[in-house]
């Protein structure tokens, strides 16, 4: 074979290695919480969304252990995208809290959705308030979640000291079934309880506690980034009205994702809103640009930013990061 052939046959054989490479598509692992929850179909219905209408892009969304978990998989470049509650990103941004002197970077791209923290007790135990909790066996909320680190430090404003179950939700519902706890704090779906609430409350009767004025002025006060909410009565079957505390939920990216990224992500999930209502239909009454300038507690992702100006929306000067304006 003559020397031309051959450079021929390098050059071809290169041009096919760039091609895959230049053609290979980026994957993306977007972290979620126990697939038993609600929430983890709606990621689910958000990959899909990626997969479809981003080109370049193979998306997956993983089981984890929701909130904190995800924040430090991102921080450490193990998760591109994930589930975070405002109030936990706040802490890990600004390095308090749970991540004192370890902050992580990461950026919103959208806020989707405002969780009620509801507190869930076995009728049988004769637990009332609150206050009745100090002792008892009980889960303050996912391993690893945001849900967990709130609870415990309302707890802790409340002067509430309880035995907790630390595990994963299917373990804690279990726990409560078998009589082995006596309740559990979760997320609800907006004003209604979420499938692991319905599910504990099927065979178990179950009471929702609520806060006091006086508790909810010290929550307030000493947790500036949760909201105080007033659930209706027939959140579950037959439940009286009570008042809890919230946080917002929202998807943030790792330190590392590029503001293009992030655009074509935020650009795709806003304009393609059918699957992820049909993933959770309580989605579909938000509207995710005012959520996401409204409830957003730390900085916007660039490319956030960047979608939410080009349909018109103000993003407030204290959800740009300074290296961003």
């Amino acid at each position: 074979m003559g020397k031309f052939s051959k450079l021929g046959l390098f050059v071809t054989a290169a041009s096919m290695m760039f091609a895959t490479v230049a053609t290979a598509d980026q994957k993306l692992a977007i972290g979620t919480t126990s697939s038993k929850s609600a929430f983890y179909g709606y990621f689910v219905a958000v990959s899909n969304i990626l997969n479809e209408k981003v080109e370049g892009v193979t998306a997956k969304a993983v089981e984890t252990g929701a909130t904190i978990d995800n924040i430090n998989r991102m921080g450490r470049d193990q998760l591109d995208m994930g589930l975070v509650t405002t109030n936990a990103l706040s802490d890990a941004y600004e390095g308090v809290g749970k991540f004192e002197g370890k902050p992580v970077k990461s950026k919103i791209l959208w806020v989707y959705y405002m969780a009620p923290q509801v507190t869930l007790v076995r009728e049988d135990s004769g637990i009332k308030t609150f206050a009745d909790l100090s002792g008892k066996k009980f889960n303050p909320g996912l391993r690893g979640s945001s849900t967990e680190a709130t609870t415990d430090g309302v707890f802790k404003t409340l002067g509430i000291s309880v035995d907790a179950f630390r595990g994963g939700s299917a373990d804690a519902r279990d726990a409560v079934k078998n009589n082995q706890i006596i309740g559990m704090t979760s997320s609800s779906t907006g004003d209604k309880y979420s499938s692991t609430q319905v599910d504990l409350s099927t065979f178990t009767t179950m009471l929702p506690l609520t806060i006091s004025e006086k508790q909810a002025a010290l929550i307030k006060e000493n947790h500036p980034q949760l909201t105080i909410v007033d659930i209706p009565a027939g959140a579950g079957n037959g439940t009286p009205p009570f008042t809890t505390w919230a946080f917002a939920l929202a998807t943030s990216a790792s330190p590392t994702m590029d503001t293009e990224t992030a655009y074509k992500i935020v650009k795709a999930v806003f304009e393609n809103r059918q699957q992820q209502t049909d993933a959770m239909k309580s989605t579909g009454a938000v509207d995710f640009a005012q959520a996401t300038v409204d409830l957003a507690t730390s900085p916007l992702h660039p490319g956030a930013i960047k979608y939410l100006q080009e349909i018109g929306i103000v993003v407030p000067d204290h959800l740009i990061a300074p290296e961003d304006k």
